[in-house]
């Protein structure tokens, strides 16, 4: 099984923060996406949820660095993140 830290953009903090949010593995990572695993971060870590770490969770999904999220992408997501 793959852990989380082997993603692209998931260090040792971020991983932290999605184990107590419960999901413990890529897979799950991936089945819930970035914008329910933002959520879910929100809630236990709500002074450190911002736009960068919703950038990094995408870019992981999609096994890239964040700053490669294609331009649509990365609007809807600020959308998604100013809505909140």
């Amino acid at each position: 099984m793959e852990s989380l830290v082997a993603m692209p953009n998931i260090g040792k903090e971020l991983a932290k923060k999605l184990t107590f949010a419960e999901i413990s593995s890529p897979e799950e990572l991936r089945f819930l996406g970035s914008k329910n695993a933002f959520l879910k971060i929100k809630t236990i870590y709500p002074e450190d949820a911002c736009i960068n770490m919703l950038y990094a969770l995408e870019g992981a999904i999609q096994d890239i660095r964040w700053h490669h999220l294609d331009k649509n992408a990365k609007a809807d997501l600020l959308d998604f993140y100013r809505s909140l």
